[in-house]
């Protein structure tokens, strides 16, 4: 029979913000083509975005706070190249694991016990996801509302667009500056789209793997139950073994699909590992600089936060992963095995139990290209370095100052 499809809030959203940068599965050949449509307006959208911060920022360069400001822009603008790139690049790969999670990990057909974990899986993906898309969509509204409040008042000559467009067009004069004001918008905000949609689904993935090896850790735990304690017969041992024979091939199958995950995900991560740090130390610079306008404080404050909340999101994600994947080797160790005869199936349960308890000690997790595994303690590094740079940079700007 087959499995009904959960209805997840965190998951419906993602999927939408999914669908609007054109990486998400598709149902029939007209969804396909409008898929390819949409992704390749997404690629059109992030060049355009990455060709007006770089002449932003030759034009800007004499001015060390407007310089500051473009560079943040460009991180977050690379970062989102990043992304899309290596989601063009395992394009097929992509689909592929969200089909997976979606017949075999967002189904109905749980046991009392298991929907109580998968409850608290999709409780903790609802608070990550929504708080980090808060924080995503605050920040470009920012953007957007910052110009809006600066120009009234003004003449048509001193008019601001929200971002800087270095081009021989009175752009500051009606009907250029509403027509320009609107492609901005509409661009910014699918770059948005793009910066946080995939992180979101990269922490609903994770999480949701991470439930399924604690689902298997249950499973694991009451292979030999109390119930049977009585019953020592060699039915009782063939039948626990062809139950230890499916958890067996459904843990061969997380580590498989864990596998297609790192081959996935593995470089945006290293991206995001590798800018991070920059990215938070120049948010914070502009936030404490005395010179940088209070619109553009709110801005950098929203961004800030949402990069501490993204950076605990994937970090916190992965970390499950890991510590659940290793867990496997307590639950089938700590299941009633000694109960069992030592017959023909009895035997072979516990030399099969012996293997999953070695495979498990070698936990699955998600790395920065190979070079180390990402967990919580990612995340502390992560900060520490962005407090480094942000107390240098400070130190020189001071120096170049009173200079």
């Amino acid at each position: 029979m087959k499995s009904k499809e959960v209805r997840d809030l965190s998951i419906t959203v993602t999927a939408f913000y999914m669908k609007i940068a054109g990486f998400w599965t598709s149902n029939n050949y007209v969804e396909e083509r409008r898929r390819n449509a949409i992704m390749s307006y997404t690629l059109f959208t992030i060049f355009f975005a990455v060709a007006t911060e770089a002449r932003d920022l030759y034009f800007s360069w004499g001015n060390f706070s407007d310089s500051i400001y473009v560079t943040c822009n460009i991180i977050t603008v690379a970062l989102v190249l990043i992304k899309l790139l290596t989601s063009f690049v395992y394009n097929e790969e992509l689909l592929a694991v969200i089909r997976y999670a979606r017949t075999n990990f967002w189904h109905s057909n749980y046991d009392a016990r298991e929907k109580v974990i998968m409850n608290n899986c999709q409780r903790t993906c609802n608070y990550l996801v929504f708080v980090f898309t808060f924080f995503a969509q605050g920040t470009i509204l920012s953007f957007i509302l910052r110009p809006i409040l600066v120009n009234r008042g003004k003449n048509e000559s001193d008019r601001i667009l929200p971002f800087n467009m270095w081009l021989e067009l009175p752009l500051s004069v009606t009907p250029y500056f509403e027509l320009m004001f609107i492609v901005q918008v509409v661009l910014a905000y699918h770059v948005c789209v793009c910066y946080h949609c995939f992180d979101s689904l990269l922490c609903i993935l994770n999480l949701h793997t991470a439930s399924q090896f604690r689902i298997l850790q249950y499973r694991f735990a009451n292979t030999c139950n109390e119930k049977c304690k009585d019953e020592v017969s060699s039915l009782r041992s063939s039948h626990e073994y062809a139950k230890l024979k499916t958890y067996i091939q459904q843990h061969q199958a997380l580590i498989e699909y864990c596998k297609k995950l790192e081959e996935v995900f593995n470089s945006m991560i290293f991206g995001q590992v590798l800018l991070f740090s920059l990215l938070m130390c120049l948010d914070g610079y502009l936030i404490l600089m005395e010179d940088t306008p209070f619109g553009r404080r709110v801005t950098f404050a929203f961004h800030i936060t949402g990069c501490i909340c993204q950076l605990l999101m994937f970090t916190y994600s992965c970390d499950c992963l890991i510590r659940d994947s290793t867990n496997v080797a307590d639950a089938a160790y700590n299941c009633l095995w000694s109960l069992l005869p030592m017959d023909k199936y009895g035997k072979m349960i516990r030399k099969d139990l012996m293997f999953v308890i070695a495979r498990s000690r070698t936990p699955c997790c998600l790395t920065a290209c190979g070079f180390f595994a990402v967990s919580l303690e990612t995340y502390t590094r992560i900060l520490s370095t962005a407090i480094s740079y942000f107390t240098l940079l400070r130190n020189q700007s001071e120096n170049a100052f009173e200079a």
